[in-house]
């Protein structure tokens, strides 16, 4: 582009050129170098993408998951079809400027595929909340049913068993289905009668409904929106007994055997081992016990519990590799097929069989799909571990289960996997494990070292997203999973699938008991990880922008090729930068106020917790200590010593911001003189109950009573910013929140 002219001024002297200086052009140079701006970013977005060399399926599967994210981002109909609207009104803008333009024909394919891609998520999540999402009962009622079981999880380890019910609404006369929780010692489960309550079975009793529970606090665990897409209209509990109207027909579906084989792995294996083997086997995690899933979760090693991408593998590489084997013997088939085509037939039956038996959670699903494409790739003489591979997994998962996106167990593990890929194909790691003559304890060397790096990587990878659902993670985890992995996928499960196999003709004891070791080792090394000083990080709600600040700089990493790929560092680093300075909230009020927690300094500079109620729900305590990044027990505000109770309310001053701040707190429900009250309220910059209070009760500040509750639920109030989050914030106008509009 030449430069423009020399501008004489005002008096007679010449400027710089009028390109690099749009602040002294006459007005309509300056249009003219602001058209160009456009080109020029045109210009730049189509070289970059020309000479990135980057695969754009993997690319094209992000845009869709960001459509079904922008779907539960966005809060009412008008909002996501206005989403749906712009992408493809940028789509067939792109066509309409550039048709015929081969200058421009990466950004004009980009725009194109991923506007419409992006529009595709938004309908296809937006469909499946109409399909499947089911009205939630409007109040708590506790009513007699009669239902049809549609399924059933044994959970010795609570001392009870959950039903999944078909019921008749007595209102409408319409079908639902609820949830329930059936204690173990409820009149008629027990013995001969209790046997034909499984799937099938035809059931009455009187139980106690209650819709699904919304977060307690902004950032908790959102079970009302998990029972949307399950289908749930209610959850609850039986009260008295139950009654086998129609007794279940003879079991021989794949949830009977799963129970029958859990059972029978619990018999010949102890302890607190047999029930971890029982879920490698079976899927069943119901008989665990929750210190040893605590461990496991502190030591980062919850994902060997749950039968996913580490598991489907195992068993999948394992059939292929014997099938290679045993037919490589045989001449006239190694003569006459391809093995590794045989080999691959057999390894999908063993991933389909465990993925089955294991209950087909939408996990095992997944990994047993990405499990398939590998196998395609092998039997096809193809890469198997590929970014393309990783996106036509993650496709088929969102395709039927697009909700899922939003979950941490698709998060997890699509990151693992992602960080996996882009660690070994990267030259770096090429080149440390290339092949080279060396003594073999050099290679095993090589290999342990590169096992420990890519399980540093996993956890890097993994932080962001546990610490956005979880608000704790554990940080020894690469650590402990260098031991743990290989335990479990070259010893446990081998020895257990050898156990069961010998069991047929009642000669796996030894298995048994080389099964019973190896799991007691792996629990001891879960119990002494999450015992270390500092094995556990805990962390406030992380916001929106910072979670996908640290999204977008991995997938950046993991995605492009060659040093752009570095320029994801840029967004992950800032996002770290917020996460430090996230603010721990002062005041944590549940979704109904009655459970209230207040974050202090205890005497040695440690953050205590003030509980309003010592609540004797773990629920509930477990979501004001996380929430508040809180490690230790709570303290009951009535036993502080800088608290003032009566029998009705709590009152106490603390200091944030440079000024004190004074909470009135309600105790209970008990009627309370208007008057006392209202001069209370005055006197007081935060008054909370789980009431409808007077409107001539005004705070200063704040008054979170029933009637501001129901509409914003629970509150995380951060006192030095003067900030309050709500959990309503996050809900808009989809069809499983229930909080009232103002």
């Amino acid at each position: 582009m030449r430069d423009a002219p020399l501008v004489p001024l005002g008096d007679g002297a010449a400027s710089g050129p009028v390109a690099d200086d749009v602040a002294m052009q006459r007005p309509w140079q300056r249009a003219a170098s602001l058209s160009s701006t456009p080109r020029r970013i045109a210009d730049f977005a189509e070289r970059f993408l020309a000479d990135a060399g980057f695969d754009r399926a993997p690319w094209l599967a992000v845009v869709f998951a960001g459509g079904i994210l922008t779907w539960f981002a966005l809060a009412s109909p008008w909002q996501w079809m206005g989403a749906m609207g712009c992408g493809v009104l940028i789509a067939l803008g792109a066509l309409a400027a550039w048709r015929g333009d081969d200058d421009r024909g990466h950004l004009r394919s980009a725009l194109v595929a991923s506007s419409l891609v992006f529009a595709a998520g938004i309908a296809v999540i937006w469909l499946r909340s109409e399909t499947v999402g089911a009205e939630p009962i409007n109040r708590p009622v506790v009513e007699r049913v009669q239902g049809y079981v549609l399924e059933r999880e044994d959970q010795p380890s609570r001392d009870r068993i959950r039903l999944t019910l078909a019921v008749r609404d007595a209102e409408t006369g319409t079908a639902r289905k609820i949830r329930v929780n059936v204690p173990s010692d409820t009149p008629g489960l027990a013995g001969e009668d209790g046997d034909g309550l499984t799937e099938g079975a035809v059931v009455r009793a009187r139980v106690r409904l209650m819709p699904p529970a919304s977060p307690m606090l902004p950032g908790a665990y959102d079970f009302a929106r998990a029972a949307w897409f399950k289908g749930l209209a209610a959850t609850g509990s039986v009260v008295g007994g139950i009654d086998i109207i129609e007794a279940a027909p003879p079991a021989t579906g794949i949830a009977a055997i799963q129970r029958g084989l859990s059972a029978h792995v619990r018999e010949r294996v102890s302890g607190s081992a047999g029930t971890i083997a029982a879920a490698f086997a079976s899927g069943d995690r119901g008989a665990i016990a929750e210190a040893d899933e605590d461990a496991m979760r502190d030591a980062g090693l919850t994902h060997l519990l749950s039968i996913s991408g580490l598991h489907v593998s195992a068993v999948i590489a394992a059939a292929y590799l014997l099938a290679l084997k045993l037919l490589a013997l045989v001449p006239p088939i190694a003569l006459r097929i391809r093995l590794p085509v045989a080999a691959a037939a057999v390894g999908a039956l063993a991933g389909i069989g465990y993925t089955l038996l294991t209950g087909a959670e939408v996990p095992t699903v997944r990994s047993c799909a990405a499990a398939m494409l590998v196998l395609i790739a092998l039997a096809m003489g193809r890469d198997a571990l590929s970014l393309r591979m990783v996106a036509t997994a993650a496709a088929f998962v969102m395709l039927l289960w697009p909700e899922s996106v939003v979950g941490p167990s698709f998060q997890m593990s699509f990151s693992a996997v992602l960080a996996i890929v882009a660690l070994h194909s990267s030259s770096p790691a090429k080149a440390f494990l290339a092949p080279r003559e060396e003594p073999w304890v050099k290679q095993m060397g090589r290999r342990v070292t590169m096992l420990f790096v890519t399980g540093l990587v996993i956890e890097i990878a993994l932080m962001p997203i546990v610490l956005f659902h979880f608000h704790r993670a554990g940080l020894y985890g690469a650590f402990a999973n260098v031991i743990a992995i290989p335990l479990v996928t070259f010893v446990s499960m081998p020895l257990i699938a050898l156990a069961l196999f010998l069991d047929t003709v009642d000669a796996g004891a030894p298995a048994w008991w080389l099964v019973q070791h190896s799991l007691d080792a792996l629990l001891g090394l879960a119990h002494m990880t999450a015992s270390q000083p500092g094995a556990v990080k805990l962390m406030p709600q992380m916001d929106r922008l910072t979670i996908g600040l640290f999204v977008i700089g991995a997938l950046w990493l993991a995605l492009w090729n060659g040093s752009a790929r570095l320029w994801g560092l840029v967004p992950a680093a800032v996002a770290s930068v917020m996460l430090i300075g996230t603010p721990i909230p002062d005041i944590l009020v549940g979704r109904e106020g009655r459970h209230v927690g207040i974050t202090i300094e205890g005497p040695r500079g440690e953050r205590q917790l003030l509980s309003l109620r010592d609540s004797r729900s773990s629920y509930s305590r477990d979501n004001l200590l996380e929430l508040a990044s809180v490690t230790s027990d709570p303290i009951a505000l009535p036993d502080w010593p800088g608290a003032e109770c009566s029998d009705q309310f709590c009152v106490i001053t603390i200091a944030r911001g440079g000024r004190d701040w004074s909470l009135l707190m309600a105790r209970n429900r008990d009627l309370v003189e208007e008057r006392a009250l209202a001069a209370a309220c005055e006197r007081s910059d935060i008054v909370i109950a789980d009431r409808f209070l007077p409107r001539s009760c005004k705070p200063r500040w704040l008054k979170a009573d029933r009637r501001l509750l129901v509409q914003t639920g629970g509150l995380a109030i951060d006192l030095k910013n003067e900030r309050i989050a709500t959990v309503a914030e996050g809900q808009g106008e989809h069809g499983w929140w229930r909080g009232e509009q103002p």
